[in-house]
């Protein structure tokens, strides 16, 4: 269930990876905004071309997704 086909494969771009990083802190669209310098709406179009990207369908699984690969170490041997 939990295998390679649930995710989407395409990688998100450097962008989308500090709007995916901003939300997972728990921060709100307009919030995101001031953080990177943009609208709420150039948000929202990131937010879904990212759950597009990944196959996710809302803030909480992609705060899942991000937590999951940001503890992932490959130095574990």
């Amino acid at each position: 269930m939990f295998g390679g086909s649930r995710y989407g494969k395409r990688k998100p771009s450097q962008r989308e990876h500090r709007v995916i990083e901003l939300v997972a802190q728990g921060l709100k669209n307009r919030e995101v905004a001031d953080a990177i310098g943009t609208t709420e709406h150039v948000v929202k179009n990131y937010l879904r071309d990212i759950y597009d990207k990944l196959g996710l369908w809302n803030r909480v699984e992609l705060a899942l997704w991000y937590e999951a690969r940001r503890h992932e170490s490959p130095s574990h041997a």
